[in-house]
């Protein structure tokens, strides 16, 4: 394991971009280290500290509070003037679960980079069918309009509902569970619901364990209503819960979570999707979609601090 160096913000840049289509976080500065999240192209992040290792990974934290080790092709460094000027620019918006940033107006030109739902880029322009975009590190190129939407217009029909929401969750069913994933290239439990609402503009915290202590608790399964996020686990000796896993409740006795895969289960044992081995460690819903933007912890990019700087 390479020896680290944190000496935290001893350099001019302390703050950063992620540059690639999705950014793996991990525990230590090292390819063999645990991978403890992701984030998306074009988030902003703190910098804390550089290794030492001659090939230097930043430790940065992520809008949603979590810290991890990057490699340092995936974030550009910046001042935080420079950080200001990209928070402050226009942007696009990817709204299709994959795409190709490519070099020209063509897709028969060459590929700059791939992108996935939630990734955010510079707005440089529109070319017929194109939008002309910019990547954190001074790379441009040009995406396709049914692949992605200029900032402004997607604000325009942002869609919020519980209905929007686990329509964008249903859209990723069969997709393949990976652990820390938060992308529809791989999601864990906790990654698939917060990438689904980022979809959608909303950020909350990370880690099923976290998210179980937002907004309502609803202890009653039958008071349960679509969109609320149901969470399972055990209850230790002292009958606190230990929340493991987590997932979107779609009415009617069934949820939706990846586990293995993307895939719907249900509390009832007469539905074809009855999931004995989940029902058997269920505990408790959580209710946040009414809290957004009323309790620490969630927010969208309009009112969270490190899109605002």
């Amino acid at each position: 394991m390479a020896a680290l160096f944190c000496c935290l913000c001893t350099f001019a840049q302390e703050y950063g971009v992620v540059n690639i289509s999705v950014c793996n976080l991990r525990r230590t500065a090292d390819f063999d280290a645990e991978m403890v999240s992701q984030a998306l192209l074009g988030t902003p992040v703190h910098v804390l500290s550089i290794s030492d290792n001659g090939n230097p990974w930043p430790q940065v934290q992520t809008p949603d509070n979590y810290t991890g080790w990057v490699h340092y092709a995936a974030v550009t460094r910046m001042s935080f003037e420079e950080y200001h000027a990209w928070n402050a620019a226009p942007k696009v918006m990817v709204t299709a679960l994959t795409g190709v940033v490519y070099k020209e107006a063509s897709a028969r030109s060459a590929t700059v980079s791939d992108v996935v739902a939630g990734d955010r880029l510079k707005y440089l322009g529109k070319k017929g069918a194109w939008l002309k975009v910019g990547f954190p590190d001074g790379r441009t190129g040009y995406i396709c309009r049914k692949t992605a939407r200029t900032e402004a217009d997607w604000r325009k029909t942002l869609d919020q509902s519980t209905e929007a929401i686990l329509a964008s969750a249903k859209s990723m069913l069969g997709f393949p569970y990976l652990w820390a994933g938060m992308s529809p290239k791989g999601m864990d439990c906790s990654g698939f619901v917060r990438a689904t609402l980022f979809m959608h503009d909303i950020i909350i915290p990370r880690d099923s364990g976290p998210m179980s202590r937002v907004g309502e608790r609803i202890t009653d399964i039958n008071a349960l209503e679509p969109g609320d996020l149901v969470f399972f686990g055990r209850y230790r000796e002292d009958g606190s819960p230990r929340v493991s896993h987590v997932g979107f409740y779609l009415g009617g006795g069934r949820f939706i979570h990846s586990l293995g895969l993307v895939q719907i289960g249900s509390f009832l044992p007469e539905d074809p999707h009855y999931d004995a081995y989940n029902t058997g460690r269920y505990l408790f819903g959580g209710r946040v979609l009414p809290y957004i933007d009323k309790e620490e912890g969630l927010n969208t990019t309009l009112t969270n601090p490190y899109y605002a700087e």
